[in-house]
């Protein structure tokens, strides 16, 4: 059958809901107006107000709800409405769900699901385009989820929820009327895993979130032409899968990473700089990084095009990297 990305997300909180008693949602306008993006039309009337909850405009005090509801037994699920909202969270998140294992030596577990929208490209200009998944897997005590595909968007929500750690899910909104065919359940696919979503030789290219589907349309060009390029989707950004990567690598000895975040400090320079220090003698050619401009979001739409990796890009930068 065929779904849609926003779709998948609703029958994955759905799903959540009705398997688990102790879940709920907590969030701005997820109630009564039925989601910012319309994921949650509907819920509060099937599961009422004390498992689907308006939250008022202030994410340190709700995220904090889901905190401390996390650690007292329940399995909350914190929805903040953009990405760039979450950094008025920055101290619950960071100050109490991700070192309280740590400092509690073990005792105490936060196992709370946090989830966001992500990404540019809707002409929302600068404060609401932002990539910062990135900075998040920064952090250790949280993991980080950017799911890129339709049944990834359906299926990991309930892998989050297993987690003892506090588990962040960034949904690129550039997805959300994406559709695919699935199955009638979902895959059992661990998203705390890369994947390779095409397998090639002549080069690896790494990406995750709204920047696979570019990825996956630069190497069906570079099929015309005799060449198989071959695809990770990162889908986990916090622990990153070296595996699945340094095993690409080590086979194709040339990598383009392509990253919605800034350049400076971003997640490309951590792969890069891993892919260095353990595959250095691999490589026929220095890694290569593309990422969007070192400028806030302009607004313009053609300017906006312009600050974000485009799949012709992509293609340009292969072409540079395997002449």
């Amino acid at each position: 059958m065929k779904m849609t990305y926003r779709e998948a997300l609703r029958e994955g909180l759905k799903n959540a809901l009705e398997e688990n008693p102790n879940v709920f949602l907590v969030g701005e306008d997820v109630g009564a107006y039925g989601g910012t993006y319309a994921v949650t039309k509907g819920f509060l009337e099937t599961y009422g107000p004390e498992r689907i909850m308006d939250a008022p405009l202030s994410e340190v005090g709700f995220t904090g709800i889901g905190i401390g509801a996390a650690m007292g037994g329940l399995r909350p699920i914190v929805e903040i409405m953009t990405v760039n909202f979450s950094l008025l969270a920055l101290d619950q998140i960071i100050n109490s769900a991700a070192i309280l294992r740590h400092m509690s030596g073990g005792q105490i577990s936060v196992p709370l699901v946090i989830r966001m929208t992500t990404g540019g490209g809707r002409q929302l200009g600068a404060q609401h385009s932002h990539s910062f998944e990135g900075w998040y897997a920064h952090i250790p005590g949280i993991k980080i989820l950017a799911p890129a595909t339709v049944e990834d968007a359906r299926s990991c929500l309930s892998y989050a929820l297993k987690d003892p750690d506090p588990v962040l899910i960034f949904e690129h909104a550039l997805l959300l009327n994406t559709s695919e065919e699935v199955g009638e359940l979902p895959e059992i696919r661990s998203p705390f895993k890369a994947v390779v979503r095409k397998s090639g030789t002549a080069l690896t290219l790494i990406t995750y979130g709204g920047m696979l589907n570019r990825c996956l349309e630069a190497a069906k060009e570079f099929e015309k032409l005799g060449k198989e390029i071959e695809v990770i989707d990162l889908r986990c950004l916090r622990p990153l899968d070296n595996e699945t990567i340094f095993q690409s690598v080590k086979k194709n000895h040339r990598v383009l990473i392509v990253d919605e975040g800034w350049k400076s400090g971003s997640l490309s320079a951590e792969i890069s700089a891993r892919i260095m220090e353990n595959c250095f003698f691999d490589l026929d050619a220095p890694v290569e990084r593309l990422c969007r401009r070192e400028v806030p979001i302009p607004y313009a739409r053609h300017l906006e095009l312009a600050a974000i990796p485009q799949a012709d890009e992509i293609i340009k930068k292969i072409q540079e990297i395997i002449k």
